[in-house]
């Protein structure tokens, strides 16, 4: 690896993702560790700073809403979303490797943030800053790295994570190799493990920025990729606990153009503008040129595989639109589908927003929700065993209610595979164009390979290798035989 890029240099430090009208955005040129962070302002410079790569943005956001971003191109390898041409069509038939920048690009683009936050954690460290403020401000940053360093492992596997010592000497070449596999989801948990200790509670966190509930439900992702289920349910469990989650009656209206601030549901969600402070442009990705009210460029679309999927009734389907008038006078839909449904549906998701004057939404970008708590909590229950329970159908059942069906029954489920089978569907009918993290559902079952076939036929290219995404040449040159390529890749 070439000499690690200290964007501490670079800091965006005010970003507010909070939306907190009142701060300005500072931009520090010249940093000099002995005496930055010297105030409460400094370190809350620094916090705000950890958040602005997870932000949704075309530029340098991981949470983008375009192609540019996980969700897009995560669901893009499913059955969820389906692309016709370019980056979208390569994910929908697994055909990436090593040369395809559009997905080697999110390990290139922000591995160099969790190196930035190691430094700003230990700048904080050794100020002089009220304690209590420190400890709050260092909880922050090392969710945020743990939320980063998760996303980047679940895509790539172990990375590289340089040690303070390496980034105290930047001038020093040091290539580094990626951290052992378990020491990588040592590494994450830990984190959040300390963050969970210095975070408020759900009900004291500022909408967008984190809380306990945040740092918890990302372990319960971390434990899902690992299959740790009872570790699973032991975060289920004390975020259930806290007495503060609850699903909302209206699934559809999570997605209003007026931000859920409010919502017991969301656990973690990224506040979005007209003005692109941060940007969600979601419709403009998904809605076709002749689309009526407000069209959009008709990028990448569901597939009717996908939609076939849901039961009669299933409001989580409501704006996966079959059909639609178009400006022209026709109506396209699966007997009709022109251009912009011959793959599937438009996976709108969030509301249409008609009265958008920029290519930007207020629709929020909503991560992570407590109906995610209760599907983990039912799969660990049944996973830890081997045996479906009637409490893991229960929990099932609290997130299908809201959904307007019919409620499952135990004696509909033999055995482990079956329940799974339901749980992956469910899953996939829960969060659908939300974080991505589906593919990785389908990872943990043996199922991405499968998927991929089905859907895609003879033009499948999907590999079992596949399960994880290449790194660039260029990183594996850098690293100067310490950064070895994930297996099946050049």
């Amino acid at each position: 690896m070439k000499n690690i890029k200290i964007c501490l240099l670079g800091v965006f430090a005010a970003f507010a993702i909070a939306c907190n009208p009142e701060l300005e955005s500072i931009y520090y040129n010249e940093i000099n560790p002995t005496i930055f962070p010297d105030s409460e302002a400094d370190v809350e410079s620094l916090v705000l700073a950890a958040y602005y790569p997870l932000r949704g943005s075309w530029s340098d956001g991981i949470h983008s809403t375009s192609e540019r971003g996980i969700m897009f191109m995560l669901d893009a390898t499913t059955e969820i979303l389906q692309g016709p041409y370019g980056d979208q069509l390569t994910q929908s038939y697994h055909s990436y490797n090593e040369n395809t920048s559009s997905i080697t690009r999110f390990y290139d683009d922000f591995y160099n943030d969790i190196s930035s936050m190691t430094i700003n954690i230990n700048g904080i460290e050794n100020s002089s800053v009220n304690e209590n403020f420190k400890k709050q401000g260092i909880a922050e940053i090392k969710c945020a790295r743990a939320f980063l360093s998760y996303e980047l492992f679940d895509m790539y596997g172990p990375l590289v994570v340089a040690p303070l010592e390496v980034l105290e000497s930047p001038l020093v070449e040091t290539p580094l190799a990626r951290l052992g596999y378990d020491e990588m989801v040592r590494f994450i948990e830990q984190d959040l493990l300390d963050a969970i200790d210095g975070l408020p509670s759900p009900a004291d966190a500022e909408y967008g920025r984190f809380s306990k509930g945040m740092a918890r439900m990302l372990l319960i992702r971390l434990y899902l990729h690992e299959k740790r289920w009872e570790d699973v349910e032991t975060q289920a469990n004390e975020i259930i606990a806290m007495n503060y989650y609850e699903l909302e009656d209206d699934y559809v209206s999570l997605w209003d153009t007026e931000a859920p601030t409010d919502s017991r549901e969301i656990i973690f969600s990224i506040p979005a503008d007209y003005a692109g402070t941060v940007e969600n442009q979601w419709q403009l990705m998904v809605l076709p040129s002749n689309y009526p009210n407000r069209a959009g460029w008709g990028t990448i679309q569901s597939s009717w595989d996908f939609y076939d999927s849901f039961e009669e009734g299933d409001v989580r389907k409501t704006n996966l639109i079959a059909e639609y008038v178009g400006t022209d006078g026709i109506t396209y839909n699966r007997n009709n589908p022109g251009s912009v449904m011959q793959l599937g549906p438009i996976p709108l998701k969030i509301a249409e927003d008609a009265d958008r004057t920029t290519a930007f939404t207020t629709v929020d970008i909503i991560l992570y929700r407590y109906a995610d708590v209760l599907l983990s909590k039912a799969e660990a229950i049944a996973n830890k065993t081997g045996v479906p329970t009637q409490e893991a159908i229960d929990l099932v059942n609290v997130v299908r209610g809201r959904a307007q069906l019919d409620p499952i029954l135990l004696s509909d489920f033999a055995d482990i595979d079956t329940f799974n089978t339901m749980i992956l569907l469910e899953r996939s009918h829960e969060y659908w164009c939300e974080n991505g993290q589906y593919r990785s559902d389908l990872i943990r079952h043996d199922k991405y390979k499968e998927h991929c076939d089905d859907l895609n036929g003879i033009a499948s290219q999907s590999e079992d290798y596949k399960v994880l995404f290449p790194f660039s040449l260029e990183r594996i040159s850098e690293g100067k035989g310490e950064f070895i390529q994930n297996t099946g890749y050049n």
